[in-house]
């Protein structure tokens, strides 16, 4: 079983390329989107598309259906919730409890 990091670190990764980002904007915009129509949204090769595509599936950020001959892309946002949670998670800490490196030669 992956470890919370882990898995927030393997989703991290997965959203870690522009191309793929815009993937996830055309499946936002467009749900059902089939894998022709995102190559032709994404101006990328088909093979570049199909790789960044299996990443993102792969990761679980989208799912994949066969319609016949084609594959209808969906998104899965819940499967980013750990890496959601993570973000949230990174807050300031309270008043005092650490201090800015031009603060400690001040001090």
């Amino acid at each position: 079983m992956a470890t919370d990091e882990t898995t927030t670190a393997a989703l991290a990764k997965a959203l870690a390329h522009p191309a793929r980002i815009r993937i996830l904007r055309v499946l936002q915009a467009t749900p059902g989107c089939i894998g022709g129509d995102i190559v032709g949204a994404v101006g990328l090769a088909q093979s570049t598309v199909s790789e960044h595509l299996r990443i993102l599936k792969v990761a679980g950020v989208i799912t994949g259906e066969i319609d016949g001959p084609r594959v209808c892309y969906a998104l899965n946002p819940a499967a980013l919730a750990p890496l959601v949670t993570f973000i949230l998670g990174l807050t300031p800490p309270p008043d005092g409890a650490c201090c800015t490196p031009a603060e400690r030669e001040t001090a």
